[in-house]
């Protein structure tokens, strides 16, 4: 479609006086981009209507003009532009510093309206080489203060500081400068130990600096011996010394205040005697805030008890109650076999006439000669003496002929337990 000459003539002078005559599009605010990147601007209201003609402009120059559906683009832009019918938006690519300003569109619609709108550009150069650069030097809490600085190149917006992935927040000891570009932390804590960077960001681009550790010495503190208190003699003993520092502290050991050239966190005693009862002194020491602590340990060697454990007293009971159930059932065994000699009847019998004799004899005492009485007993009683060994002899050895039982077991005081 052709259009004259005068229409782009009076189309150019509503785009340069459009500002007079109201704007009717509208855009959400300026647009930011940055260097060799590319931006889109697009009205939040295009027209309802049909349009005829469309252009855009870059302060006094035409990017593009003519019908929508085939508008002649300005040879500076034409491998830069592209245009979008539907929405009359203008996307603009490759840019450079040079692109910031003012954009502005002009339609008519096929009713004859003439509408307008602005919007800005602005253009960032991409961030670069941002770095935090962190303190030197050793840092020991409560003494010392840490002091954080950082750079980069471009246009800086804003800057974000963080600590461990989380953003850092001042407070009574940390102090940002009024760019953000610095924190102080003063004094330090351990607490502050970890990993500190920065973000750079303008509306095009960011950037974020490779982290800085920051390490706290503190200690030692805390110093404290484990280990046994009262042991027995001949027994293997290890005291273990801890504390809580920034480097791990380093030990020493005094016994008895005398030193020991011990220099680990474990003191050892391979066989207790009782020159080894005494105070144990271990030392932590920390060699960069060249401060120590220590902590006192008594120990006490003891003779073994002479008691018995509970286990050997068990053991001698059982082995007694062992004994008397043996002792018992062989001696029921015995007595059941008749291995026991007892007196049969006839012996039983004589034994009985003796005494019997003996005692009527006696009752009869005044009736007979008092010599004759006294032999008489005499006889009686060599008599029944002499039966009686006989009786013994026999039972002796006809015992000495059977086989013996067995000898009980002895219980023994086991040996005592070691603790």
């Amino acid at each position: 479609m052709m259009v004259s000459d005068s229409f782009y003539c009076t189309l150019w002078m509503l785009s340069l006086f459009g500002q007079y005559l109201g704007e009717d599009l509208q855009f959400s605010g300026p647009v930011y981009g940055a260097v060799g990147g590319s931006v889109v601007f697009a009205p939040d209201n295009p027209p309802s209507t049909s349009i005829d003609i469309v252009q855009w402009n870059f302060g006094s120059t035409v990017i593009l003009t003519g019908s929508p559906d085939s508008p002649t683009i300005d040879p500076a832009y034409r491998d830069r532009v592209s245009f979008d019918i539907n929405t009359i938006a203008l996307e603009l690519w490759n840019l450079i510093l040079g692109d910031s300003g003012i954009y502005r569109l002009t339609v008519i619609t096929s009713a004859g309206d003439s509408l307008t709108g602005e919007t800005s550009l602005q253009l960032f150069e991409n961030i670069t080489n941002v770095r935090v650069i962190g303190p030197e030097g050793s840092l020991i809490e409560g003494e010392s203060s840490a002091n954080f600085s950082s750079e980069g190149t471009g246009i800086i917006t804003s800057v974000q500081w963080m600590k461990d992935n989380s953003p850092l927040s001042p407070s009574n000891n940390i102090i940002f400068s009024s760019d953000h570009r610095s924190v102080s932390i003063s004094p330090v804590q351990r607490s502050d130990s970890g990993e500190y960077q920065c973000t750079y960001t303008n509306p095009a681009s960011s950037q974020t600096a490779k982290p800085v550790r920051l390490i706290i010495n503190y200690g030692p503190e805390d110093v404290s011996v484990k280990g046994e208190d009262v042991v027995d003699l001949g027994v293997r003993v290890s005291l273990s010394c801890s504390a809580n520092s920034e480097p791990a502290a380093s030990f020493s050991w005094k016994f008895n205040e005398t030193d020991t050239n011990v220099t680990t966190d474990t003191f050892t005693i391979n066989e207790t005697d009782f020159t080894h009862s005494g105070d144990y002194i271990c030392t932590a020491s920390n060699n960069v805030t060249k401060r120590n602590a220590s902590h006192k340990h008594a120990l006490l060697v003891k003779e073994r008890g002479g008691g018995l454990s509970s286990g050997a007293i068990a053991g001698i009971v059982i082995g007694v109650l062992v004994a008397v159930v043996g002792i018992c059932g062989l001696t029921v065994y015995l007595t059941k076999t008749k291995k026991i000699p007892k007196l049969n009847q006839q012996q039983k019998g004589q034994a009985s006439e003796a005494a019997q004799s003996r005692q009527e004899t006696k009752a009869r005492g005044d009736g007979v000669i008092p010599g004759k009485m006294s032999e008489h007993i005499y006889e009686n009683d060599k008599h029944e003496n002499e039966y009686e060994n006989d009786m013994y002899e026999n039972v002796k050895l006809d015992y000495s002929r059977r086989p013996r039982a067995p000898t009980p077991p002895q219980v023994s005081n086991p040996p005592p337990v070691r603790r």
